[in-house]
Formats: C-alpha cells, sequence, structure tokens
C-alpha cells in the first residue's frame, strides 16, 4: 500500500508531528471526503506500506523530523511545487530564493531521484504570458538543475470555485497550440538542465515534445526505493480520466492547507482552513488503539483534540 500525503493538504508544512504520531501509533482514522461520518482505519505499520508520497510547498518545518522517519524504515518520495508565483497568487509560501534552498537542502537529504519537482499550475494571466513563464521555467531549471532528475507539469483546471477566486487575476485558459508550444519550450529547458518533463493530468498529446504523461504515483519510481515489490499496481480509479497515477491511500483532509494559493482546488475556505489548524478541529483524528480521546463508536471526531491538544500542530504559522 502507497500512502499518498497529501494531495488534500500539506502535510509536511503543517502538519509534520501530526503525521510522525500517526507513523509512530501505527495506523491513522480518515475521513471520507464526501461523506466525513465515514471513517477508514488505515494500516500504518511498516510491513504494510510500500511508500510514502509526500505533495508540498515548503517542507522546511518538516526536514528535522526526515531522520526519525527514515529511521523507521518508510521509504519515501517527495513531489515538491516551485513555482514562480508571487504572494498574490500563493499569499502563505515562502519566497521563491528561500524555497530553492529548501529544494536543495531537501535533496541532499533524500537524493535527486527521490525528489520530483512540480511546476504546477501553469498559469496565463496578465504579464504572466508565454514568455514570462518561459523565463521563469528556465531560472528554476537552472537553479534546481543538480537537485532532481524529473519535472512535472500541469496546466490549471478551470474548476468554478478557483473562477469565482481568481476573478480579480483575470487568468486565460490556453488552447492546444499555446500548451504545446509552451510545454515545448519548457522540454528542450530542462533538457539543458539534465531534468525530465512529464505532464500531469494533460489531454493534449505532448509527445512530439518528448513529454510523456505523467505517473505522479509512479509503480516505476516507487519500486526503486520501496524494499520489497509493489503489491497493487491497479490505475487508481478515483482520479481523473487522464490521471496515470496507481491505486493509493490518501491521509490528508480538505480544507486544512493554510497557504492560501488562489488556484487550490483543495480548500473552498481560507478561513476555515486556518481556522481548523489553529483550533485543532480537523474532522479527523488518528489515534493510538487504546482510544484515549474518547472517540464515538465509529471512531470519529470532530471537536477538538482532546488527548492530544496539539496534535495538528507542527510549529508552523499560516504566515
Amino acid at each position: 500500500m502507497i500512502i499518498s500525503a497529501s494531495r488534500r493538504t500539506d502535510i509536511p508544512a503543517f502538519y509534520g508531528e501530526w503525521l510522525l504520531r500517526c507513523l509512530q501509533a501505527g495506523e491513522v482514522l480518515v475521513c471520507n471526503p464526501v461523506q466525513p461520518k465515514q471513517v477508514r482505519r488505515v494500516s500504518l505499520a511498516l510491513q504494510d506500506v510500500d511508500a510514502l508520497v509526500f505533495w508540498t510547498k515548503n517542507p522546511g518545518p518538516f526536514l528535522r523530523l526526515l531522520p526519525d522517519i527514515d529511521a523507521m524504515g518508510y521509504p519515501s518520495l517527495f513531489h515538491f511545487t516551485l513555482n514562480p508565483y508571487d504572494q498574490m497568487l500563493e499569499p502563505g509560501v515562502p519566497g521563491v530564493a528561500e524555497r530553492i534552498a529548501t529544494f536543495r537542502k531537501l535533496s541532499s537529504l533524500v537524493g535527486r531521484d527521490r525528489l520530483v519537482w512540480r511546476y504546477d499550475p501553469v498559469l496565463l494571466a496578465g504579464d504572466m504570458d508565454a514568455a514570462w513563464h518561459a523565463a521563469a521555467f528556465r531560472r528554476l531549471a537552472d537553479a534546481l538543475s543538480a537537485s532532481t532528475s524529473r519535472c512535472v507539469i500541469s496546466f490549471l483546471t478551470d474548476y468554478r470555485k478557483i473562477r469565482r477566486r481568481m476573478c480579480d487575476v483575470r487568468h486565460v485558459v490556453p488552447g492546444r497550440e499555446v500548451i504545446c508550444d509552451l510545454a515545448g519550450g519548457f522540454a528542450r529547458t530542462a533538457r539543458e538542465s539534465g531534468i525530465g518533463v512529464y505532464a500531469c493530468c494533460c489531454d493534449t498529446d505532448l509527445s512530439s515534445s518528448a513529454i510523456m504523461p505523467a505517473r505522479c504515483i509512479d509503480p516505476d519510481l516507487i519500486g526503486r526505493i520501496s524494499t520489497s515489490p509493489l503489491r497493487n499496481t491497479r490505475k487508481d480509479r478515483g482520479q481523473r480520466k487522464a490521471c496515470g497515477c496507481i491505486e493509493s491511500r490518501d491521509i490528508g483532509v480538505y480544507d486544512t492547507c493554510m497557504h492560501g494559493c488562489l488556484y487550490c482546488y483543495a480548500v473552498s475556505d481560507h478561513d476555515l482552513a486556518v481556522s481548523r489548524a489553529v483550533t485543532g478541529t480537523i474532522p479527523v483524528l488518528p489515534c493510538s488503539h487504546d482510544n484515549r480521546c474518547g472517540n464515538d463508536a465509529t471512531g470519529a471526531c470532530f471537536g477538538k483534540n482532546r488527548a492530544y491538544p496539539d496534535l495538528f500542530h507542527s510549529g508552523s504559522s499560516p504566515d
């Protein structure tokens, strides 16, 4: 079983201590994102986990915990989203220079083959046109060339809730020709830096630019870092049609990431996300088997965590 941590929130940025306690307990309770009262107990026992796949924009607070997690024996892979946007689009994310330094530090700890750079999403608006992205991508590729061998690109999905949130940005949904030209330029630039480019959930065929569809939960990549053969390589039917990922178990919770990115699909209410994180009222309670938290019969806990009041705090602030 592959654990995804997480497409729904930034666990390394905000909930690292939470994750470490879950790993130590050997389990986690996960709410169904559509039916929150449906709760599943997911084993995190080492013998049940093929790999941990982390998704993050700021793993800085997590770096000090990595030695503990590595010592427990869990193979891990990181997807690190590093975009060139300013705080208008990514208000809670550290500056680009700081994130480049963090990327390099993480690579020195885990190795460039366990660290995937995500340029995601490609967002066209105002001065951020194709030429702007081409120049920005080159600067980042040059800065990260020694720290990763793989880049995943994705073009913005124009969800309705994102459209409302970004009405002042006046973003443009690119056509096929623009996507092909821009992605082709990315691929040529990345090759100069020794980085392969893959496209996540892209309906446009980019194979003429030597860009293959991404498998972010990739059995080949994970198989190389796992200590044993993967037990399940079935395609994840719970993802979008164009997604090439194999099955995994996501242990995150929507509306809990505090980065505040305008284009984020995982947060519908930023104020709610901050409130949940600060007060500990996140609608899931990973707990040890002795059930000290006083949960109801389903194992769900929708109030403040009484047993571990600081469980959801990793020492990071919303800023």
